[in-house]
């Protein structure tokens, strides 16, 4: 559950200040991608957990509202995954994350919903949940011959198998410089993680756009569309949802960078994580505008 405070500013260490506004909202990386490709009209469901607190209710409720299936998510004991947020006026933001029940979903968990997972078109992972989880659940991918988007973030070291498995890897800047360093350029930056055994890369840049690239193939940076952003949270989950989705609608990477492009535009002129994803129909009149 996002709790999300709008600020002038962001506090600095030790120092207390007023802010604008404060909501709630669902999150997490996960369940904002499920619910960004679920909107978009792909048949989705989520795997995971949320706690017995009052915050579990209201994001299964809102998951099931907004089109995610939702029979891979436990109820466990505890809370929930929380991310205090503060947001401020130019839109940027600085979040913690207390996983909460997202930290109990275990291997015998991916096991329970071993069939759901094989019968996917395409997994989306992340890193809020325990790594090993997220190695086993890329290894189980890769035996059924299910392709693996992996969202790195937040960046954690990483075993050397778990690379090979990745089909797309969608980094943003922070997160790639802490696998490879500060490269000489944004092509070394793909390079070494094609060296690593991924195959195909999105390095995101927000307001630069996405430089998409494959291994041993061609690689070019997409566009981003020019809007008035007053809140950037939840943006590069939205992505990913609507990546993963045009991909699986058969769009070539490139075209499927601009529809995610797209869809991330219109989530940054709204407020929220998943509040503000939208739906195909604004995708699609976004783009008829913009052709």
């Amino acid at each position: 559950m996002d709790l999300i405070a709008q600020v002038e500013e962001m506090p600095l260490p030790g120092q207390t200040i007023i802010g604008t506004d404060f909501a709630t909202g669902s999150g997490g990386k996960g369940a904002n991608q499920a619910v960004a490709a679920a909107l978009l009209g792909y048949p989705t469901e989520m795997v995971g957990a949320v706690g017995e607190d009052v915050f579990g209710q209201a994001m299964l409720d809102n998951l099931v509202r907004t089109g995610v299936g939702t029979k891979g998510v436990m109820r466990v004991a505890g809370s929930s995954g929380v991310a205090p947020i503060f947001v401020n006026a130019r839109g940027e933001n600085s979040i913690a994350v207390i996983p909460g029940a997202n930290g109990k979903v275990d291997r015998e968990a991916v096991d329970a919903h071993a069939e759901l997972i094989r019968s996917a078109g395409m997994v989306l992972c992340q890193l809020e949940l325990p790594i090993d989880t997220v190695a086993y659940t890329l290894a189980l991918c890769k035996e059924a011959g299910v392709p693996v988007m992996l969202d790195p973030a937040p960046a954690a070291p990483l075993p050397d198998d778990v690379w090979p498995h990745v089909a797309w890897l969608t980094p943003n800047e922070t997160e790639a410089a802490f696998y490879v360093g500060n490269t000489s350029s944004i092509e070394d930056t793909a390079s070494q993680f094609f060296d690593k055994g991924v195959r195909g890369v999105v390095l995101k840049r927000g307001g630069d756009g996405a430089f998409v690239a494959q291994a041993g193939g061609r690689a070019e940076w997409v566009k981003p569309f020019q809007v008035e952003a007053i809140d950037t949270v939840g943006a590069g989950d939205c992505f990913n949802g609507a990546f993963a989705v045009a991909l699986l609608e058969g769009l070539d990477p490139w075209a499927a960078a601009r529809f995610a492009n797209a869809a991330a535009a219109i989530s940054v002129t709204r407020r929220g994580s998943q509040s503000s994803m939208p739906r195909r129909d604004e995708v699609d009149a976004f783009l008829n505008q913009r052709q």
